[in-house]
């Protein structure tokens, strides 16, 4: 997140919920890492905590505003998705998985179906849900299309190329 910050100079950041995952969280940081975190809260204009469904009041030492959602002209973004056009959400930490070239592939990625999008994790501690999995059609009707997130590039993939995972 850090290496994102400093390479595009966001004049906002707005995170979508669940940052730290836990009320306990904050205690169990690193001193060098929550002091680089606060810097780096520090370093944005406008840093804008979205509360999560686990962490609903972030640690108030990192600084930034806390709020329920934030509505950016015909953008909504919240931590939970709840369909509405124009939704920037959090919580259901998508992954797609797609075969090729003989191999198969499940990565993190950005979900939309172009009125609405839910985005991934930054987080090392986050699972990810499957787009096919049914909480995403309740999100979007049916199965979104991905942004699968490769070392060096964002890649398109359309909703018809997705995999389930096996149960």
């Amino acid at each position: 997140l850090t290496e994102v910050i400093v390479r595009l100079k966001p004049r906002t950041v707005i995170a979508l919920g669940d940052s730290f995952h836990d009320l306990g969280a904050d205690g169990r940081m690193d001193a060098g890492d929550a002091d680089s975190l606060a810097a780096l809260v520090r370093s944005v204009a406008d840093w804008v905590w979205i509360e999560g469904n686990h962490d609903p009041v972030p640690p108030p030492r990192f600084g930034g505003s806390i709020a329920g959602e934030v509505s950016l002209g015909s953008l909504t973004f919240r931590h939970e998705p709840s369909g509405q056009d124009g939704e920037v959400a959090g919580h259901l930490h998508p992954c797609a998985k797609v075969s090729g070239n003989g191999r198969t592939l499940r990565a993190r990625c950005f979900a939309s179906d172009g009125n609405r999008a839910v985005l991934p994790s930054f987080g090392a501690f986050t699972g990810g849900l499957n787009v096919r999995d049914v909480a995403f059609a309740k999100v979007f009707g049916c199965c979104p299309d991905a942004w699968v997130i490769g070392r060096r590039t964002v890649y398109p993939i359309a909703a018809r190329r997705l995999l389930p995972d096996r149960r």
